[in-house]
């Protein structure tokens, strides 16, 4: 049950960091702080509750920022164009292979 919140706060997170976009630059929208904003919060929260229930806050970190990561580079990728290089790739590849060994070499 654990994973499901850390999946929900992820999930937050992801949204949070991605509406960053609409709020900077020349065509900064207002309506984009309230949910980043709220993104932010929920995604604590849902953090806070995934720790709640067990899961290693080192094992819940690293999926979370490793996953978060990975998830906003494509998401700017596909979303607003901007530039995926090889080695980005190849940065995306190690950080999922890294949260994989810290999952696989936790206890359990």
């Amino acid at each position: 049950m654990g994973y499901l919140f850390l999946a929900l706060a992820i999930a937050g997170e992801v949204i949070a960091t991605t509406f960053l976009k609409f709020t900077s630059g020349e065509k900064a929208v207002w309506w984009a702080y309230p949910i980043v904003g709220i993104g932010y919060v929920f995604a604590f929260f849902m953090l806070s509750q995934t720790l709640s229930r067990g899961v290693p806050l080192g094992i819940a970190y690293a999926i979370w920022a490793g996953v978060g990561v990975v998830l906003v580079a494509i998401i700017s990728w596909l979303a607003f164009g901007e530039l995926l290089t090889w080695q980005q790739i190849a940065g995306i590849v190690l950080v999922v292979a890294g949260v994989a060994l810290l999952e696989l070499g936790g206890k359990h």
